[in-house]
């Protein structure tokens, strides 16, 4: 892993002080990158602002006063503009300028005539093993550095997520499934429950939640992004609420499936889980697991 960011930021130019030639280091070139995706399809007509905060995290929480001196970097060639939100003192809204705009287009033209500089060598078969290899590195790589973060099951993320789980299973399930409450449901609250969310770049990719059902502790809302599937999310996060559940003080977890939920069954019985019989009045459910913890 070492070697092989060492040989890539040098290779992609990300090392020398003008990126690409566009008089801009790596870093500050990437701010004004990303101020730039706000504003798809690029157009000063359209001239949306994001949050400073916005771009911090979409680039994995960079220190706020090193983004500060990047933005006044832009700022003084012209490029950007922020301001305070009108809606929330507390934040700064950033848009680029017209000038901003021309430099961006010029960041992306640059980019990729030097990606094009780098494949042309490549034969076609070439560049579609690197295509696959280069795909599968960025899954892997984003799947190990996420976090996963307890939230409150009103949270605008955990509502997102829960709004594309519902649509995934109502959808495989050939019939809607109703979410009424699923924010008010205090069962998946401290002291008895937890819920939580694995985002990147602001958006959740995964989500679940443990709570005390009936003496024992179960495990509920298991999604994870299908964009995200095949990079270990899932397992990953099946173990984190496994420690929470022992962390709430239960050493028997119990969860419910449906038969067409193949990859989720598999995976249940792949980390141990045993075949039970029913234990619920879910009317979706129709396979039923339990496992015994070992306690850490």
């Amino acid at each position: 892993m070492r070697k092989f960011n060492m040989s890539y930021v040098r290779r992609v130019g990300a090392l020398e002080d003008s990126f690409l030639g566009s008089g801009l280091p790596y870093g500050t070139a990437r701010i004004l990158y990303e101020i730039g995706l706000a504003a798809q399809p690029i157009s000063s007509a359209a001239d949306p602002a994001t949050t400073v905060q916005e771009i911090r995290t979409r680039l994995g929480g960079l220190d706020s006063g090193y983004v500060s001196r990047m933005l006044r970097t832009l700022e003084s060639k012209g490029y950007v503009a922020t301001e305070r939100d009108p809606a929330d003192g507390r934040r700064r809204l950033v848009r680029l300028t017209e000038d901003g705009f021309k430099q961006w287009d010029d960041l992306e033209r640059r980019s990729e005539e030097h990606a094009r500089l780098l494949l042309d060598p490549l034969t076609p078969r070439q560049r579609d093993r690197l295509n696959e290899a280069l795909a599968t590195a960025d899954l892997l790589v984003r799947a190990a550095t996420i976090t996963l973060e307890r939230v409150d099951p009103s949270d605008p993320m955990a509502q997102e997520a829960m709004g594309r789980y519902f649509a995934e299973i109502g959808d495989r399930f050939g019939f809607t499934v109703g979410d009424e409450g699923f924010g008010d449901d205090p069962t998946l609250r401290p002291p008895n429950g937890a819920f939580f969310i694995a985002a990147s770049d602001g958006a959740p990719v995964a989500s679940g939640a443990v709570r005390e059902f009936d003496g024992t502790a179960e495990i509920k809302r298991m999604w994870v992004d299908p964009a995200w599937r095949g990079a270990g999310l899932g397992a990953r996060l099946l173990r984190h609420l496994e420690a929470e559940a022992l962390r709430l003080g239960h050493r028997v977890v119990r969860l419910d499936t449906r038969d067409v939920l193949s990859e989720a069954i598999g995976m249940y019985e792949r980390a141990g889980y045993q075949r039970i019989d029913r234990y619920n009045d879910n009317p979706h459910a129709t396979h039923f697991f339990r496992k015994e913890l070992a306690q850490a």
